[in-house]
């Protein structure tokens, strides 16, 4: 299992803390530190089947200047901004070892990948 995340956020910190709880193997990728490609991006969104902008965080999109049509002929210029600037994408990410992939900011998405896991 691998969780993107930011330190300073509290949502990933409480999802670190729930698959410590759960006993999981997982290991940590500080995204800002270590930004995602586009082509990670595109698999990481098609795995849960969403698009780029749905992981995009509006807020800071738009302080990043990421201002683009949400529609599928501008999805990988998405991917390329989101890659570019990722403090624009939701965290924490999380990836079980069978390719379940999930935003982990409650308590279900958690759930779900705890249980794929195990």
């Amino acid at each position: 299992m691998e969780i993107w995340l930011n330190p300073a956020c509290s949502k990933c910190r409480t999802a670190v803390s729930e698959l410590e709880a759960a006993g999981v193997d997982f290991t940590v990728r500080r995204y800002l530190d270590e930004p995602p490609t586009a082509a990670e991006l595109g698999e990481v969104v098609a795995r849960m089947g969403l698009e780029p902008w749905d992981v995009a965080r509006d807020k800071e999109a738009a302080e990043e200047g990421i201002d683009l049509p949400r529609d599928a002929s501008h999805r990988d210029e998405w991917l390329a901004a989101l890659a570019a600037h990722p403090r624009a994408i939701q965290r924490p990410i999380i990836t079980a070892a069978d390719g379940t992939t999930v935003i982990g900011r409650d308590a279900d998405s958690l759930d779900r990948v705890v249980t794929a896991e195990a």
